[in-house]
């Protein structure tokens, strides 16, 4: 009974997500991309130099609330990870130009992808 219950109020929030997609013209794509780093061997250790002036750009991203979440990956530390919400790709590709990781080295490729976001806290607010 409370697995029907359940099954019901799901199908009905469903419904009604779809309602409001469909009555106020949004749509469930977001504008999400990843942005992959390739680092360095060394990056650790040369990162320094250059980390207060990245943190700056990167923190000014999140506080337009472009940057969604970023970090270097562990275990090894070759990869960094940046999570963007924008309808504007360009926004990116502007951090990456002005990143001085990028302009330093400290990243030896980067790309970035469209990211398709089915679950999350933002699906269906755009």
């Amino acid at each position: 009974m409370v697995r029907q219950l359940r099954s019901a109020a799901d199908q009905i929030c469903a419904d009604a997500d779809l309602a409001i997609s469909v009555e106020t013209g949004h749509t469930f794509h977001m504008g999400y991309y990843l942005l992959e780093y390739a680092l360095i061997d060394d990056y650790l250790a040369r990162r320094a130099a250059f980390r207060d002036e990245h943190l700056a750009l990167a923190r000014e991203a999140h506080r337009r609330g472009d940057l969604i979440l970023a970090g270097a990956l562990a275990e090894p530390p070759d990869r960094a990870v940046l999570v963007w919400r924008t309808d504007d790709r360009s926004v990116v590709e502007q951090f990456i130009d002005g990143d001085p990781y990028v302009r330093n080295g400290l990243v030896t490729s980067w790309t970035i992808r469209t990211w398709t976001v089915v679950i999350g806290e933002a699906v269906g607010l755009s």
